[in-house]
């Protein structure tokens, strides 16, 4: 079996931590923008940073959006860090009237006013009840959006900063 991992080349992207990351876990990451190749691949990680706006237009430009939207929907493996789960949304506050990947609902929301945004550092993740994959522990949190709510259906992680948010989800 391949490890090999297709990681989605937007421009607007962390992907050198990202790849270093795979291969630090023994995949053989692959870099593409081609649609063909995202939609026939084992496994896909959506990376993130950056603005929702800019980062839809470059998923749609590519092509990309959906591809990823009916690979996630159809529970291929796809890892999306970041903003890349932001954009699994079907929209964000950062970007008023741009469409997300539209696979969960709910839009992604600026933190609130009484904490510093972004985000930036270690913050403790918990499971929630029926999570497969996901443990305790910490994640680097670089962010100034968030989802809120877990959605139905998924499982997932929250963390709190602000009040609880969704960390990670899972299905």
């Amino acid at each position: 079996m391949t490890r090999e991992i297709v990681v989605v080349g937007t421009s607007v992207a962390n992907i050198a931590s990202v790849l270093a990351a795979l291969r630090r876990a023994g995949g053989e990451p692959v870099v593409s923008l081609d649609p063909v190749q995202v939609a026939g691949a084992e496994r896909v990680v959506l990376p993130g940073v950056g603005a929702f706006g800019a980062a839809m237009s470059a998923l749609r430009g590519a092509g990309l959006a959906g591809v990823l939207a009916e690979r996630a929907r159809a529970g291929r493996p796809l890892l999306a860090v970041c903003l890349g789960l932001q954009l699994l949304a079907e929209g964000s506050e950062e970007s008023p009237g741009v469409e997300g990947l539209c696979v969960v609902p709910g839009i992604a929301r600026r933190f609130p006013p009484l904490v510093r945004v972004p985000q930036l550092g270690w913050n403790g993740v918990r499971p929630a009840e029926g999570s497969r994959t996901i443990e305790a522990g910490s994640a680097y949190f670089a962010n100034s959006y968030r989802l809120e709510l877990i959605p139905p259906g998924w499982s997932g992680a929250t963390a709190e900063y602000g009040g609880p948010f969704v960390a990670a989800i899972e299905r």
